[in-house]
């Protein structure tokens, strides 16, 4: 939840202007930050508080010591003492110098999403372990990593079943080994959500084997996501039919439960083909090409510059 402590008109989703009963974040004006204060003094499931026009001399905020903390504020000398003084009593700082800040931004910061990679198929149609073919210098899905990551995933973890995988993300991703791979996808997006943190407000499940979704596809699915009125599910579709969706699919906290429940090779799609009507989608820039034999990746790595097409 979101709960906007002043009069703010955020078209952010879940949002509140009553005190809410479950974990939340809050977004006040610095002219109402005692009462927010208070507010956090007495809920510890308050997880983090945006301060829009910070207050001058700054307050005590050692109510906000490991809590994450936007400041925002146009005024350089302002935004520095309110920041220091949240880094005095170690908080979790970042910072905006702007007097408008931007939806996309503040809806970034009130909620994140980590992505979930999914990479511990087997791959038996291809005959090895297809997400670690070259396409422009690196395994294919380190281009998913770096789409999650650039595209405004805050984390990104790769559920993965072979070694040599999680030896390729190393660095660049939180590396998931998933025990029950075999059984199919499901147990990988289980293997996955659960390794998300606390404040992780949704996540972005992706395709190990798709290089060309690209991080513009990520950015629109997030911030389709995060806007006031989007459904739980927002997903990519291409050409005409918005029906037609594929991954990556950003899901809300709220429906991960049903996805502990579910078994087989479908993954998310289970869910949201028993229920349609949990599920936007958002025609994407990128491609959703995926590599499940050596005639699949032969079209795939001619796309991607000093690769010549090659039998894997």
């Amino acid at each position: 939840m979101v709960f906007l402590m002043s009069d703010l008109d955020l078209p952010l989703r879940d949002r509140t202007y009553r005190e809410p009963s479950s974990p939340h974040v809050v977004i006040v004006r610095g002219r109402e930050l005692q009462q927010a204060l208070e507010h956090v003094a007495v809920r510890p499931d308050c997880r983090a508080v945006a301060v829009i026009g910070t207050p001058d001399p700054a307050p005590d905020v050692r109510v906000l010591a490991g809590r994450r903390v936007l400041v925002v504020d146009g005024d350089r000398t302002r935004l520095r003492d309110f920041t220091e003084a949240c880094m005095r009593v170690e908080a979790h700082v970042e910072w905006m110098r702007t007097d408008r800040p931007s939806i996309d931004r503040l809806g970034a910061w009130a909620l994140p999403v980590g992505a979930v990679v999914l990479a511990a198929g087997q791959g038996s149609r291809m005959g090895s372990n297809k997400l670690l073919l070259d396409a422009g210098g690196k395994p294919l899905v380190c281009h998913v990593m770096e789409a999650a990551s650039e595209g405004g995933c805050h984390y990104v973890t790769v559920v993965y079943a072979d070694s040599a995988v999680q030896e390729a993300v190393a660095g660049g991703a939180t590396a998931v080994f998933n025990p029950a791979a075999a059984s199919g996808m499901a147990s990988s997006l289980r293997v996955g959500l659960d390794a998300q943190s606390e404040e992780v407000a949704g996540a972005l499940v992706m395709l190990g084997d798709q290089p060309l979704v690209g991080s513009r596809t990520v950015e629109m699915l997030l911030a389709a996501w995060r806007r006031e009125g989007a459904r739980p599910g927002v997903a990519a579709a291409y050409g005409d039919e918005r029906s037609h969706w594929r991954p990556p699919v950003v899901i809300d906290r709220s429906l991960w439960p049903e996805l502990m429940d579910l078994q087989g090779d479908a993954g998310a799609r289970q869910l949201f083909d028993r229920h349609p009507e949990l599920l936007d989608t958002v025609l994407a820039s990128g491609r959703p090409d995926d590599v499940d034999t050596p005639e699949d990746y032969a079209k795939i790595v001619q796309l991607f510059p000093g690769n010549p097409a090659r039998n894997p």
